[in-house]
């Protein structure tokens, strides 16, 4: 098709008859920037519907020339001085705007997945300044401009969001699916199919990791690697044969995986249970197939962990598969500490940030000896680091390693969660924490504030909203002055006081000797 804007023509456009027209309209904003909700489309006079079935009736023919009609939204005329607006005469998108409430996300059929996985990841405050930093824009020239495509997407959709009102993230969705075909798998009804929110999370975070170059950082080469990236020492030892010696490797990921059985009650265990797995191959001292065994380390914890609940297991149901879920309870923490989980080396270097932790928990308690008797130590300590979340803040990552965390200490920050019984069926929704006890829930457009509370019951153990994915952020910890510290210098300053006293005597005495 050619489409005709103003004074500018396209030619070559690909339409889709089969799409809705909204995702037509996606590809001519990145070409035009006028927002969809503002293009009009005409042919020989008949205006185009954006519903699915927008183009019926529609006589298409390779060549012809489609007539946009719309403007920029910079372009459109300033708005006059509004009056003073009261709550009670706000509509939904104004009062979110005035609570500082985080913009929601329109569901285009089925791509909940995708509205939860972006709403998770713009938590992430680093890896929001280098999708700033990206200069390229989104392009559909073919497979080797996805990953330019994604990202630029991406970016641009988190500055759309930014001005705090729903919107269709319509070129996104695109790209993605010109990307990963199986996105926009269509199910007999027409629809696009429910995909799995942490596949999605994976191929982005793929995509990205090809454009977003790190920040400072030479031992890694990009952003993503930089700030969520994990690494493992590994050891894999034959069980069958003590001759053969141990290998030993290295093994980079984006995720930490949780592995849930019957025993794992609580996070802490399911990450226990990754460092060690079983596994069967040939032994080339037997000589035949044979069992090993593959324990593993963490020598690389990243600034921002995410954790995956591996909740789904594949079965075989009558002629199909499905990715069916286990509903158990698995309880999460608040504030996680993964020093067990950390290789010796990795611990030792661990050591100093956390005897500085501990050095400032004693220091809050001695100033708090009234909030900790009559509310106990840890709600005592939770207030006072809020309190505290104002003051300058000491640095999360090892100095030659920008991007890392130097403590082993995180704190919950965001939460993907799945209701229903299939990865590929039922829905997903993100939970992002915004301050204190206070969170938001973002289901697709519909975004509202809830409790603290509310978050600890997405652990699971029946059909409710069940945590599948935890984005976990560095524990941060504020700067401050010993009182040991200030009482050498209350000395230090006494004694030169001292010495000047000294001085001065001595010389006083010599003028009158004189």
């Amino acid at each position: 098709m050619k489409v005709k804007w103003a004074k500018e023509l396209y030619p070559d456009l690909e339409l889709d008859a089969d799409e809705s027209p909204l995702l037509f309209k996606a590809q001519l904003f990145a070409l035009t920037g006028v927002e969809p909700h503002r293009q009009k489309l005409m042919l020989k006079g008949s205006t185009i519907k954006d519903d699915d079935g927008g183009w019926d009736g529609v006589k298409l023919r390779d060549g012809a020339t489609l007539l946009m009609m719309g403007t920029k939204e910079e372009n459109m005329p300033s708005k006059p001085v509004e009056k003073t607006k009261f709550v009670e005469d706000m509509d939904e998108s104004e009062l979110n705007s005035a609570m500082d409430m985080p913009a929601g996300l329109q569901n285009l059929g089925n791509t909940c997945y995708m509205n939860a996985t972006v709403q998770c990841l713009k938590t992430v405050p680093e890896f929001r300044v280098a999708l700033d930093k990206f200069g390229e824009s989104v392009s559909f020239d073919g497979s080797a401009s996805f990953p330019q495509s994604i990202t630029a997407a991406l970016r641009d959709l988190y500055k759309s969001m930014d001005k705090g009102q729903n919107m269709p993230p319509l070129v996104l969705l695109q790209v993605l699916h010109n990307a990963f075909p199986r996105f926009a798998e269509k199910s007999e009804h027409g629809g696009f199919q429910q995909q799995d929110a942490n596949e999605c999370w994976i191929e982005l975070l793929n995509m990205l990791k090809q454009k977003l170059s790190s920040d400072g950082n030479d031992k890694v080469l990009s952003a993503i690697d930089q700030y969520f990236g994990l690494d493992f020492d590994t050891k894999t030892k034959c069980v069958e044969s003590e001759e053969e010696e141990v290998t030993t490797s290295k093994e980079h990921f984006l995720q930490y995986n949780c592995y849930i059985d019957k025993d794992v009650k609580y996070l802490h265990t399911g990450l226990m249970n990754r460092l060690q797995e079983s596994l069967t191959k040939t032994s080339p001292t037997l000589d035949r197939e044979a069992e090993y065994v593959k324990t593993l380390k963490v020598s690389r914890l990243p600034g921002y962990l995410t954790v995956q609940m591996v909740r789904f297991q594949f079965k075989q149901k009558d002629s199909e598969g499905i990715n069916a879920k286990i509903l158990k309870d698995i309880k999460f923490p608040k504030m996680l500490d993964t020093f067990d989980t950390c290789s010796d080396d990795l611990k030792q270097k661990l050591m100093p940030m956390r005897k500085k932790y501990l050095d400032y928990e004693d220091y809050l308690v001695e100033h708090n000896v009234d909030k900790v008797k009559n509310k106990g130590r840890e709600t005592a300590l939770k207030e006072s680091l809020e309190d505290d979340s104002n003051k300058e803040l000491e640095p999360y990552a090892f100095e030659d390693d920008p991007g890392s965390n130097n403590s082993g200490y995180y704190t919950l920050q965001a939460i993907l969660t799945h209701k229903g019984r299939s990865s590929n069926s039922g829905h997903y929704v993100a939970w992002v924490k915004q301050k204190g006890d206070t969170w938001i829930e973002c289901n697709d457009d519909d975004v509202r504030p809830i409790h603290e509370e509310d978050i600890m019951k997405l652990s699971g153990g029946g059909d409710w909203h069940t945590a599948y994915l935890l984005l976990y952020g560095p524990r941060r910890l504020p700067k401050y002055e010993k009182e040991e510290k200030k009482e050498e210098e209350k000395k230090s300053d006494a004694a030169k006081a001292d010495n000047n006293g000294s001085a001065k005597t001595a010389t006083t005495e010599k003028m009158e000797t004189s």
